[in-house]
């Protein structure tokens, strides 16, 4: 099988890595689904409040895609719907029962069914929107076939889920998974793990291996340096675990909604991989686990994650709850201060450095925005053949010819994270990145 070595990046060496073992955190009296967490969408609402729903029920439907529909995570009575400004929902809070009853559906032999069957199956399950597509990473059109279907098992962000450990017990599910994704495109099937990987032995998909520090294990680096995505061109893309709920509901009738995530950080007191449901509380995850009172918790890894408090929910697409501390201490004379790798982070080698410790990351940036100095520290970990700094500039220009011709349509905010991190004068090019595809999908 085909290996990809990839060299520029960095792995943040932060504190507080989870252990490698998997707590059931089921002890949340509510779930929640956020619509403001899916890009583009734009909700219409299909239950009110006091309805009784299940595991798997219709909550909400996108306006520009009725077919797509979001399930219920849990079964109970939908507590509350809360809204934001110009009444966009923000939050849609549901009460779990005792008991948790499920939308059943029948198994389906995968080896009779064609395309439109499958994608029926998916849709009346309520389940598309674990799709996602590129360019733009926004839920695809289900009657669009997709060029390929791109599936990481290898991620790289900081404090990650361990999907070796994860999957090693889903290989059954993932294959069937696997089977269902080959019938929703004419194209490649591609999977991108680890060497020596547990799913090595999976069939029908075609097994890249990869190495090297993050964002290796993001699928859009996976996508330029496998197949590249060419201009009209639809990709979609889908977490490995998805991959085993789609096996799941193949196999048995029903929509599992559970998924492993860790839950660490250097403010967490026992950071471990957690098995919760899709759209958990924080409040069940963290409470009691916090160290000290003064923390940023995070919906997602540091990099790409958003602010998030106890009273909130984890993110759909997140795998990844982080804690880190929101105290920022002013150094006396910190500008004549040389320092140390244990006292200050760089990814260039300017403090003395006697081991790999890990680092206690603050919320502090360490200075103010400034005007951009290009010295190479964006081109240093963004492992593809783009001039971020040129298509930055473009984006900021508003030249859409020119954002094209760069390759902004391979391109994700969530790639260009690590440029953000190691900018020295805290730019987030990232969100710059997010305005450029907003530009040009609005051109589209």
């Amino acid at each position: 099988m085909p290996h990809i070595n990839i060299k520029k990046g960095h792995n943040i060496r932060i504190a507080g890595k989870p252990e490698k073992e998997i707590a059931d955190i089921n002890n949340s009296a509510t779930l929640a689904i956020l619509p403001t967490d899916f890009k583009g969408v734009k909700p219409k609402l299909i239950v009110d409040q006091g309805d009784e729903v299940k595991i798997g029920s219709p909550l909400f439907f996108d306006k520009t895609k009725p077919d797509v529909k979001w399930a219920s995570p849990g079964s109970g009575k939908i507590n509350n719907i809360e809204y934001g400004p110009r009444r966009v929902i923000q939050n849609i809070e549901i009460l779990l029962d005792q008991e948790q009853e499920y939308i059943e559906h029948k198994s389906a032999d995968i080896k009779n069914m064609d395309r439109s069957k499958v994608l029926a199956m998916i849709l009346e399950a309520n389940i598309f929107p674990v799709f996602r597509q590129r360019p733009f990473n926004t839920i695809p059109d289900p009657n669009v076939p997709p060029r390929d279907i791109f599936i990481s098992a290898f991620d790289t962000s900081p404090l990650a889920v361990d999907l070796e450990m994860v999957l090693g017990t889903e290989l059954e599910n993932f294959q069937i998974g696997v089977d269902v994704l080959n019938l929703l495109t004419d194209g490649k099937v591609y999977l991108t793990t680890q060497k020596d990987s547990v799913l090595s032995s999976i069939q029908n998909v075609e097994i890249n291996t990869i190495s090297g520090p993050h964002p290796a294990g993001n699928v859009g680096i996976q996508i330029h340096h496998i197949s590249h995505l060419k201009p009209g061109d639809i990709i979609w893309i889908l977490n490995a675990q998805d991959v085993v709920m789609l096996g799941k509901l193949f196999l048995i009738g029903r929509y599992d909604p559970s998924k492993v995530i860790t839950v660490a950080g250097p403010n967490v007191k026992n950071p471990t991989h957690a098995r919760i449901n899709v759209g958990s509380p924080m409040k069940s995850l963290l409470e009691e686990n916090l160290v000290g009172n003064d923390h940023r918790i995070i919906s997602g890894n540091v990099l790409t994650g958003r602010k998030s408090s106890l009273d909130d929910y984890i993110s759909y697409y997140d795998n990844t709850v982080s804690v880190i501390s929101n105290e920022i201490k002013r150094e006396f004379i910190g500008m004549l201060n040389p320092g140390t790798s244990s006292s200050r982070y760089s990814l260039t080698p300017v403090f003395l450095s006697f081991t790999k410790l890990l680092f206690s990351f603050t919320t502090s940036q360490n200075g103010n925005h400034r005007a951009v100095v290009p010295i190479n520290s964006w081109e240093r970990v963004l492992p593809m053949d783009i001039l971020p700094n040129e298509l930055f500039r473009s984006v900021l220009a508003k030249d859409i010819e020119e954002m094209e011709s760069l390759g902004l349509i391979e391109c994700d905010d969530e790639d260009f994270a690590l440029c953000s991190f190691a900018c020295p004068s805290k730019t987030d090019v990232g969100s710059v990145i997010r305005k450029g595809l907003d530009m040009l999908q609005a051109e589209v």
